[in-house]
């Protein structure tokens, strides 16, 4: 976290503002304007206490978030997206989970660290930052100083992020697809495409290029993820292009060919299959002609998958 953030007070102030914004909703580019304090919800479906379906050190991630002791996974319930072929639905869609308080979500943090973990990682955290932000204060203000990771479907305001800015060192979103016409019928948001855009060059604007430290470790910087699709669905060429050429040549790019039908994406042709391997190939070696960093974190085991015909396997780890 920024030096001029560690004061528990200014995060305080980020939190009051934040809560603020509850009262007629626009956290997030579905702006519902419901009033979440009266006990109003809109597309997500979350109130105003956090809504937490568990924690963990975490070994499933990027190499360079994980390291040796893992990276410190706070899964948030509920989504502001409606992603047809999710893969953890039960938590994002269903929204299994305990609704907890700032306080006990500050304990958490904290329990992370002391067992060890590398980095705090908010996983899909759009919908809560509000009362994540209230965590992060109480959790500072008791030493809590590891990095803290955005982890995200990109579906995020820049009003937001900008919020944000100082107090996350790692952003980490999906840009999940290009087309808004695939956006609206797998994604139930027709311009997440111009989203994403926009706050991926935002993430960037505050932290730069992943900067990666001498254990291995990521220190600050943005990771972008992006998983490949059948049939070129997603739209990975231009999202590629979009990458190298808009917010910068070092982008560093998870590409993950672990897709397989989840939810409800079985109704969803081309999302009723898994990817070939020819596809995710022809993606990667796109990647690299642009010179984009490209992670390799699971490489190895998607080659040793295809080879015994086991591609259906979520090999980022997941839940």
């Amino acid at each position: 976290m920024a030096k001029a953030l560690k004061d528990a007070t200014l995060l305080g102030e980020r939190a009051r503002r934040l809560r603020e914004a509850l009262k007629a909703c626009d956290l997030c580019p579905r702006e519902c304007r419901v009033n979440r304090v009266q006990g109003e919800v809109g597309f997500c479906g979350i109130g105003t206490a956090p809504l937490v379906s568990g924690y963990m050190p975490h070994f499933g991630e990027e190499a360079c978030l994980v390291g040796k002791k893992g990276s410190g996974a706070i899964f948030f319930s509920g989504c502001n997206l409606a992603c047809v072929f999710c893969q953890t639905y039960e938590i994002s869609q269903l929204r299994y989970g305990e609704e907890i308080d700032s306080h006990r979500l500050a304990e958490i943090m904290l329990e992370l660290k002391k067992a060890g973990c590398h980095n705090i990682n908010l996983v899909t955290p759009t919908h809560q930052i509000p009362m994540i932000v209230e965590a992060l204060a109480k959790a500072t203000d008791e030493g809590l100083d590891l990095p803290v990771v955005y982890n995200t479907g990109g579906y995020d305001s820049p009003k937001t992020l900008r919020e944000l800015e100082g107090l996350v060192d790692i952003y980490l979103p999906d840009f999940k697809v290009w087309s808004t016409e695939v956006a609206r019928r797998f994604l139930k948001a027709e311009n997440y495409p111009e989203v994403a855009r926009e706050a991926i060059l935002e993430m960037h604007r505050q932290v730069g290029d992943l900067e990666i430290g001498p254990d291995g470790l990521a220190r600050k910087g943005l990771l972008v993820r992006h998983l490949i699709m059948p049939e070129g669905i997603a739209g990975s060429f231009e999202i590629l292009r979009f990458l190298a050429e808009e917010v910068s040549p070092r982008t560093y790019v998870n590409l993950m060919g672990h897709y397989h039908p989840e939810w409800q994406a079985k109704d969803y042709p081309p999302l009723d299959r898994t990817i070939y391997q020819e596809e995710f190939e022809a993606v990667w070696q796109y990647a690299q002609k642009l010179g984009l960093r490209l992670d390799t974190t699971h490489l190895p085991l998607l080659k040793a998958l295809w080879q015994a015909g086991q591609v259906s396997l979520d090999i980022q780890g997941g839940l």
